[in-house]
């Protein structure tokens, strides 16, 4: 009977660790293509407008799919939809590598978030139908420290590949990492999915929001190229509008929406996922712009940028887990409060850079920003799954990755609009390095602004939710 119950939690342990290895993947495709831009930019011939297209295109897929991601987990089974997204992602990074002109990039980046989303709320729903709520605050900590590093670590990877290879092997390298990974999740992770009722794809939701969200920030990267009063940008931000309307009307009288939004009636779910859109607005902007700023504005190498990400890597790493015990044993409200504001002093940090910065003026923004991630992802994770049922946590999960990655992209088109108001000269000139800075400098204050308005959302709607039973009978479980 020990044998058998040792074997059992040793297996817990191996799936957590198949399912961080696809995480670390498809997150460090988030970042690991920031300081290869210039490079792309270079080799593609291509303008910053496309290079946004490059990290929204993967980004935005990823979050419209996420939904859809997660109700296939929960429907045709968790393991089976989380190997097949391995497969998608891992054949669309051949082709990332292979590709000529920024178009095919571009395409195969979205090819590649379409996996993501299968794979990614898959994970996460896996981890909370494996481990009890006791262990799960943990298993999260590790999760969201996994999904960090990869976040993090993903500038000095690209760098190092970019600057000692090419660009294109920042995407090779996820070939043989992928079949590894199949055949890891075949071979430990047990099949689950839910049974507790009718289930069917929403297409209808799925269209909207893809429209939704697609001219929300087509509109904002384009804004500045075509004016912001010009037909066509007020007409996308109408589409947007009308489209979203629709989404959330369709679900609200769907009968198996794909989006639950009985979900958010629990204040802690909406909550925690209002925390996660804000974080991922403020932060995903900044690993973008911040990369681009080392190395055109400061005249780093791929490897040096990558590398001046490490402070914040080493931090998020180290802290992460223990967050996520700590949130277990005494709540996640204050301690996601304080992380999103050590979050906003870090970028008021960032924002006093200019041409002029070393190294030792990014150290301690990049500290207390790391500290602050740490405290504010994992617990801010746990909350949110703590607070739904497990049968529902393949759509639970899909639910706060969505946020974050809806967040993400528009963090980098609205910084993105704010930079390009006040750059007005092409590259080469003189004067570019000054305006570029003082749009930097603007951004970064927004984005602080962001943070310390999610703190405020935490110590106000966040509280600890009591956990449920350990066993669900509307889970099936398959060996």
């Amino acid at each position: 009977m020990r044998a058998r119950i040792f074997a059992e939690e040793n297996k817990k342990w191996w799936t957590l660790g198949a399912v961080a290895f696809g995480l670390f993947m498809i997150m460090l495709d988030n970042t690991i293509v920031n300081v290869a831009l210039p490079s792309i930019q270079r080799d593609l011939d291509i303008g910053i407008s496309e290079l946004e297209w490059v990290v929204n295109g993967y980004a935005l897929t990823f979050a419209v799919l996420m939904l859809t991601g997660g109700k296939l987990a929960d429907l045709l089974g968790r393991r089976r939809i989380f190997i097949v997204g391995l497969v998608i992602f891992t054949a669309a990074s051949l082709a990332c590598g292979l590709a000529p002109t920024a178009g095919v990039l571009i395409g195969a980046r979205v090819v590649q978030g379409v996996g993501s989303a299968m794979m990614n709320p898959a994970t996460l729903s896996i981890i909370t139908a494996t481990f009890p709520p006791r262990q799960r605050g943990m298993a999260i900590g590790i999760w969201a420290g996994v999904s960090a590093l990869a976040l993090a670590i993903g500038p000095l990877v690209g760098g190092v590949i970019t600057e000692q290879i090419s660009w294109n092997w920042i995407f090779f390298i996820n070939v043989p990492v992928g079949i590894l990974a199949i055949v890891v999740a075949r071979l430990v992770i047990r099949e689950s999915r839910d049974t507790s009722a009718e289930q069917r794809l929403d297409l209808p939701g799925l269209i909207s929001s893809a429209v939704g969200l697609f001219a929300l920030t087509y509109a904002l990267i384009e804004a500045n190229s075509y004016g912001w009063t010009s037909a066509r940008i007020l007409g996308l931000f109408a589409l947007a509008a009308v489209a979203l309307t629709v989404f959330v009307l369709l679900e609200l009288h769907q009968r198996v929406p794909m989006l639950d939004l009985s979900l958010f009636r629990n204040p802690t779910f909406a909550g925690a996922n209002t925390v996660m859109l804000l974080v991922a607005l403020a932060m995903f902007g900044v690993f973008f712009y911040v990369s681009l700023f080392v190395q055109n504005i400061l005249g780093y190498s791929p490897t040096q940028a990558g590398a001046t990400f490490l402070p914040m890597t080493l931090c998020v790493v180290v802290l992460a887990p223990i967050a996520g015990r700590v949130s277990d044993r005494y709540g996640a409200r204050w301690l996601i409060a304080g992380g999103m504001t050590l979050v906003a002093g870090s970028l008021v940090i960032f924002a006093q850079l200019d041409q002029g910065s070393t190294f030792w003026n990014i150290l301690p923004g990049l500290i207390i920003g790391g500290a602050g991630m740490a405290m504010s992802m994992a617990p801010t994770t746990a909350t949110a799954m703590h607070a739904v049922a497990v049968d529902k946590a393949g759509v639970g999960s899909a639910v706060l990755n969505s946020a974050r990655q809806v967040g993400g992209s528009l963090g980098i088109a609205v910084m993105g609009a704010i930079v390009a108001s006040y750059v007005h000269v092409a590259p080469f000139d003189p004067r570019f390095a000054g305006q570029f800075v003082q749009g930097f400098q603007h951004a970064l204050l927004v984005a602080a602004c962001i943070a310390f308005s999610a703190a405020i959302i935490a110590a106000v709607l966040l509280r600890k939710p009591e956990h449920a039973d350990e066993t669900s009978p509307a889970v099936e479980l398959a060996a």
